[in-house]
């Protein structure tokens, strides 16, 4: 179970992360990849691993 959780928010934090070292060091067009590669990644992450939560407690037959 909590390897589900490491595969839903760990490369989205580190993407996030990059995101905003990238920020910081005043590379915008970076940063803005990384912000997008974040959002991108939440979204379909959210979507996989909400799935396969969600049917490790229901009972489908």
């Amino acid at each position: 179970m909590s390897a589900i959780f490491l595969l839903l928010f760990g490369p989205a934090l580190i993407f996030f992360i990059v995101a905003l070292v990238s920020l910081v060091k005043k590379k915008k067009k970076r940063a803005k990849i990384f912000f997008i590669l974040t959002g991108v990644y939440l979204l379909i992450s959210l979507g996989t691993c909400g799935i396969m939560l969600a049917n490790l407690s229901l009972d489908v037959k």
